[in-house]
């Protein structure tokens, strides 16, 4: 239990709303803050704008101006950190601005971040954690997931029909779907840190992998091109110029590839590799996020969405929960999880 009131929690709402406005994809979370004073007015707020600028705390704190901040209480959606990247600790900005009381929602998990809340006990400010820590921890999962685990969050798409066929007998596969749903699809690549492949999907198919608007347009964030396999990108391939780059892991090894994307800064995996790469990260356990459009049309024939996964009996079932079903157009967008437990 919190001592946390209404007031505050009704607060850490709106300092999740100011979260919202910072970016999904760079590597950092999105975090909000908001400085009250003893009534409980607000005198400032701030959110993360990305990577290497002001981090929530420190941009409310900003907007003070000539104001002093002592004594006012700091209402942040995530842990102040306590180290120094590209920017300075949180924990110590907040000390030194004579911030009486920290209230925040969900503890840091980072490594090298973590241990806000202790330098700010220790300076002798009051702090509060676990205050609408479900609604914030459901805002930044993929962030928080990745961050525990030490790789990605990653997301497998694929369309199929509603037999659940990724392309017609002769391989043939444009267009499953139709344009609303394709254009969803290019909406959630520019909301991804990468996107990855196989060397098969490179070779057979040579796509751009860019995240394009309506008219073609190149949309503002690209994510970066991952091609997994020991085969080498063709020099012509249309991945060699990406705008955001190609990265060749020229490895198999999925665990190890994460791994090496998360060193990197990535959070976010958008997977569009075709049946080889999605079975093989299925098996393996790696997915946490499935998005699945169905078209309503049959295909039949062996060009199935996933090959094999490592099920062998009906026990051995990869049980996933539907998170949200939509449509667009005449196609069906199903969103779905991995159940914990059962990868």
């Amino acid at each position: 239990m919190t001592r946390a009131g209404s007031t505050e929690q009704a607060l850490m709402l709106h300092a999740l709303s100011l979260a919202a406005h910072g970016p999904v994809t760079g590597g950092n979370p999105q975090v909000g803050c908001v400085l009250v004073d003893a009534d409980g007015a607000i005198v400032a707020e701030g959110w993360h704008r990305g990577a290497g600028t002001p981090h929530a705390e420190v941009d409310a704190l900003s907007k003070l101006g000539p104001s002093p901040a002592a004594g006012l209480t700091a209402i942040v959606t995530l842990e102040p950190c306590n180290h120094t990247g590209r920017t300075g600790p949180c924990s110590a900005a907040l000390i030194a601005a004579g911030v009486g009381r920290v209230v925040y929602a969900v503890s840091d998990p980072g490594q090298n971040s973590a241990g806000g809340a202790r330098r700010l006990r220790e300076a002798g400010v009051e702090v509060e954690g676990g205050v609408l820590a479900a609604e914030v921890e459901a805002f930044i999962r993929p962030w928080l997931t990745a961050t525990r685990r030490g790789r990605p969050w990653v997301t497998v798409k694929w369309a199929s029909s509603l037999d659940g066929r990724a392309a017609a007998a002769d391989g043939t596969s444009r267009w499953i779907t139709g344009t609303a749903a394709r254009q969803r699809v290019h909406e959630q690549r520019a909301a991804s840190d990468a996107i990855l492949v196989g060397t098969g999907t490179v070779l057979a198919d040579d796509p751009s992998l860019t995240a394009r608007g309506d008219a073609g347009e190149l949309l503002p964030h690209q994510p970066v091109a991952v091609v997994v396999g020991e085969r080498p990108v063709p020099p012509a391939a249309k991945l060699r110029s990406h705008p955001a780059g190609l990265i060749e892991t020229h490895s198999r090894n999925l665990e190890q590839v994460l791994a090496g994307l998360f060193a990197r800064g990535i959070r976010r995996v958008f997977v569009e590799g075709g049946p080889a790469v999605a079975s093989a990260l299925v098996a393996d356990g790696l997915v946490d996020e499935y998005l699945v459009y169905l078209a309503p049309i049959l295909l039949g024939g062996p060009m199935t969405a996933l090959g094999d996964i490592g099920v062998a009996t009906i026990g051995e079932q990869r049980r996933l929960s539907i998170t949200a079903i939509e449509r667009l157009g005449d196609d069906l967008l199903v969103v779905a999880e991995a159940v914990e437990g059962n990868r």
